[in-house]
C-alpha cells in the first residue's frame, strides 16, 4: 500500500468528519471515563491504565515537563527506568531503552515519526523538544506494534497540544523560564489555547540558549590516557558543547461533538557544537506540517476512527570553521496512518489500522558515508484487549513492507532491497486481589535494516571509524519473553519487569582489524554483520509512604535497572551498567522537595576497542514553591550533581572525551493558566 493511498484515504475521512463535525453546534465533546494521567496511548490507541497492561510504560506529564531541565530528549529521559541517553553534547542526545538506540527505537510526535535523521548518526539532533511538548511516553521493549513499526527496542512518543481535541474554557496554557549555572543558560517556552466559535486555536514557542558547560574534571578520561599516552588537559569546561534552539508552531481545529479536524505548522531552527570536533559545529532546520483528526460513531462496532498525516523538510549542515559549510544532510518526507477503535463490548478491547511513510535522504560533502536514499514502508496491524475480573487476555499482530533503494558513493549500480517484516504478541495476565497485577508476554518482533546498516561507506567522524555496510544483511528479529508485576496497597506500590530477548540475525558492528588512512591520522573500518544474541534485565520501581497528615506526606522511592547483552562476537558495544535510584520525597499544597541519590555501576563487559567506564554517585535536591493562593504558580529549584563527581555515560560514544557536567544549580518560574 503506497502512501498516496493512505493520505487519499485521510482526505476522505477529514471530508466525512468534516460533515459529521458541521452538523454540531454545541461543540462539545463527551467527558473521558479515566484520569488522563494514569492512561496511556502508545502502546495501544484505545488507551490503557499504566498498572493494568504488561506493556512497560513511563510518563512525563505537563507538570512534570514545565519543570523539567531545559534539556535535549535524550538527556531528559535519560535516568528513567531502563531508559539512558546517547549523550552526544547537550545538542543532539537520543533516547537509549534497554541498551537499544539508533533505528531500533523510534521517536515519533502525536504517534508518527518525526522525519529526520537523527537515528542516522549520534551526533544529528531529534527535531523535536520536550518543551513543545504537554506529555512524553515512553515504551520499553518491543511492545509497540501500533506505533513502532521495525522499533523492536521501544518508543518514545511526544505528544503536545498543537491541533487541539477539545475545547478550551477561556484560555488555556503555559509559560515557563529558567535559568541554570553549569552552562550559563537560558530558556523560555509558553502554549496559549483559545476558543474562536467551534474553532480552537494553539499558539506556542520555545527558545534555549547555553554556551559549554563546566566540567569537574579534564574532559579526557583517564582511561583514553593511558591507553593512548595523552595528557588529559586542564579541564573546568567542556569544549564545543553549546547549544541554541529556536521552535514555534501554530494550530487549529474545528471541533464539534462527534470529533474534530485540524492542522498545524511548526518551524525548529537549532545551532550547536559536536564536542566530538572542537572546530565543528551544526545548523538544523525542520519545518513540518501535519493534519490531525477524530469522528466518533453512536453506534455499530468501531467508536472511532482517527487519522493523521505529517510532512516535513529536514536540512542539518555540519560546518567545519566560521562559514564553512561541510557536509550536508537533507530528509524530505511524509507519514500518515488511520486507526479504527473498536467499541468495548464486555470487557473487550480493540484497533485495527495502516501506517505508511515515504522519506528521500540526501547526504551532500566529503564526509557523506551514507549514499542518498529513497525509503518507503507501509503496514497494518491489529492489538486486542480482553479484560475479565480476575484476568485477561492482550495480543497484537502487524505486518510490514519497507524498500529501501540508493546510489551507491562508489558509483556503482542503483541498490534496492525490500523486506516483510512480521511481528506479533501474546499476553495473559491475572490479579490474584485488587491490589496485585501479574502479567507475562511473549512477543516476536521483526525489523528490516537502516540505510546506514545496508549502504554506509566512509569515514564516519563522528564516531571516529570508518563504516561499511553489507547491502546483503536480512531481517533482524528477536523473540521476548516478559514478566510484569504490578501491586498498590495502602502505603506500598511497586512495579516490575524481567524480560529476556533472543536475536536471530542482530545487526552489529565490529572491527575488521584494518585501518584507513585520512590526512595521516589513522582509523578503524567498521563493518556491519548479523550474528545471534541475548539480552536480558529488569526494571523495577517502588515507593512508600511514611507519613501523612492531611495535604502532606513524606515518602521513600526507589528504582534499579540492568541489561546484559552478549552476542556470538562477543559482548554488545555500549550496554549502560546497572543504575540503583533512592529519593526522599515530601509533598504539601504550597511545597514538594525531593532529595535523590544516583548510583550508576561500573561497566567492565566489553566490546573490541571499547574502553570501560567506572562508578560514579550523583546527589540531586530539587523542590518546588507554589506562593499565592493561585496555585498555577509554581517556582522550581535544582542541586544537581552537587558533590561535583566525575560522570561518564558509557552508551556514549563520547564517553572518553565528554564527562557529564559537574555542579548545577537551576531555578525557574511556572505559570499554568
Amino acid at each position: 500500500m503506497r502512501l498516496s493511498l493512505l493520505l487519499t484515504a485521510a482526505s476522505g475521512f477529514a471530508l466525512v468528519a468534516g460533515g459529521a463535525l458541521a452538523q454540531s453546534s454545541t461543540g462539545q465533546t463527551p467527558q473521558q471515563a479515566t484520569e488522563l494521567d494514569e492512561v496511556v496511548v502508545t502502546g495501544v490507541p484505545f488507551g490503557i491504565n499504566q498498572r493494568a497492561t504488561t506493556i512497560a510504560t513511563t510518563v512525563l506529564d505537563e507538570q512534570a515537563l514545565a519543570q523539567a531541565p531545559a534539556a535535549s530528549l535524550g538527556d531528559l529521559v535519560n535516568g528513567l527506568p531502563g531508559v539512558r541517553s546517547t549523550d552526544f553534547a547537550p545538542g543532539a542526545s537520543r533516547p537509549v531503552i534497554r541498551g537499544l538506540s539508533g533505528p531500533r527505537v523510534q521517536v515519533l510526535t502525536n504517534g508518527i515519526g518525526l522525519i529526520d535523521a537523527s537515528s542516522v548518526s549520534p551526533d544529528h539532533q531529534v527535531a523535536t523538544d520536550p518543551a513543545e511538548a504537554n506529555r512524553i511516553e515512553i515504551v520499553r521493549g518491543p511492545a509497540t506494534l501500533a506505533y513502532g513499526g521495525t522499533a523492536i527496542g521501544g518508543v518514545v512518543n511526544v505528544l503536545d497540544d498543537r491541533i487541539p481535541d477539545q475545547l478550551p474554557d477561556g484560555v488555556d496554557g503555559l509559560v515557563s523560564t529558567q535559568a541554570s549555572s553549569v552552562d550559563d543558560g537560558w530558556a523560555a517556552s509558553g502554549r496559549a489555547t483559545f476558543a474562536l466559535g467551534p474553532v480552537a486555536v494553539n499558539v506556542e514557542g520555545v527558545k534555549k540558549d547555553a554556551s559549554d558547560y563546566d566540567i569537574p574534571t579534564p574532559a579526557i578520561s583517564q582511561r583514553l590516557a593511558d591507553a593512548e599516552g595523552i595528557s588529559r588537559g586542564d579541564g573546568g569546561t567542556q569544549p564545543n558543547s553549546f547549544s541554541q534552539l529556536e521552535s514555534w508552531g501554530l494550530g487549529a481545529s474545528w471541533i464539534g461533538s462527534r470529533g474534530y479536524i485540524g492542522a498545524s505548522y511548526k518551524d525548529l531552527s537549532s545551532t550547536y557544537g559536536t564536542v566530538a570536533e572542537p572546530d565543528v559545529f551544526i545548523e538544523l532546520k525542520q519545518t513540518r506540517e501535519d493534519v490531525r483528526g477524530e469522528l466518533r460513531f453512536d453506534s455499530g462496532p468501531f467508536q472511532a476512527i482517527r487519522g493523521s498525516a505529517g510532512h516535513a523538510e529536514y536540512t542539518h549542515t555540519e560546518f567545519e570553521g566560521p562559514g564553512e559549510p561541510g557536509t550536508i544532510f537533507n530528509s524530505d518526507g511524509q507519514e500518515g496512518r488511520i486507526d479504527l477503535v473498536q467499541r468495548e463490548r464486555n470487557g473487550w478491547n480493540g484497533a485495527v489500522g495502516v501506517q505508511a511513510l515515504s522519506r528521500t535522504f540526501e547526504a551532500i560533502g566529503d564526509e557523506a558515508f551514507v549514499p542518498s536514499s529513497k525509503i518507503e514502508e507501509a503496514g497494518i496491524y491489529t492489538v486486542q484487549r480482553l479484560d475479565r475480573d480476575g484476568w485477561g487476555l492482550e495480543g497484537g499482530l502487524r505486518y510490514d513492507r519497507r524498500t529501501l533503494a540508493a546510489d551507491p558513493l562508489d558509483g556503482g549500480a542503483r541498490v534496492d532491497r525490500s523486506f516483510d517484516n512480521w511481528s506479533g504478541s501474546a499476553a495473559a495476565f491475572v490479579r490474584p486481589t485488587h491490589n496485585l497485577f501479574l502479567g507475562l508476554s511473549l512477543a516476536h518482533n521483526e525489523r528490516a535494516p537502516s540505510e546506514v546498516e545496508l549502504f554506509a561507506d566512509g569515514l564516519h567522524v563522528a564516531t571516529a571509524v570508518y563504516e561499511t555496510g553489507d547491502v546483503t544483511l536480512d531481517n533482524e528479529k528477536v523473540t521476548t519473553l516478559e514478566g510484569t508485576v504490578h501491586y498498590d496497597a495502602g502505603r506500598f506500590r511497586g512495579d516490575l519487569h524481567v524480560y529476556a530477548s533472543r536475536y536471530d540475525g542482530f545487526i552489529d558492528e565490529r572491527p575488521t582489524g584494518a585501518t584507513f588512512v585520512d590526512d595521516g591520522e589513522e582509523f578503524p573500518i567498521f563493518q556491519f554483520t548479523q550474528t545471534d544474541a541475548e539480552f536480558r534485565g529488569f526494571e523495577a520501581e517502588a515507593a512508600y509512604e511514611m507519613w501523612s497528615s492531611g495535604d502532606r506526606a513524606l515518602a521513600v522511592e526507589g528504582a534499579a535497572d540492568y541489561v546484559h547483552a552478549d552476542t556470538d562476537l562477543g559482548p554488545a558495544a555500549r550496554i549502560p551498567p546497572y543504575s540503583l535510584t533512592g529519593r526522599l520525597v515530601w509533598t504539601s499544597t504550597p511545597f514538594d522537595a525531593t532529595f535523590e541519590v544516583r548510583h550508576v555501576g561500573e561497566q567492565d563487559r566489553l566490546a573490541e576497542f571499547e574502553l570501560g567506564t567506572d562508578s560514579y554517585t550523583l546527589v540531586n535536591l530539587s523542590g518546588v514553591w507554589r506562593p499565592f493562593s493561585d496555585r498555577n504558580v509554581s517556582v522550581f529549584a535544582e542541586g544537581r550533581n552537587l558533590t561535583d563527581e566525575e560522570a561518564r555515560e558509557h552508551v556514549s560514544f563520547l564517553k572518553d572525551v565528554a564527562p557529564l557536567p559537574g555542579r548545577n544549580l537551576r531555578v525557574g518560574v511556572s505559570y499554568r493558566f
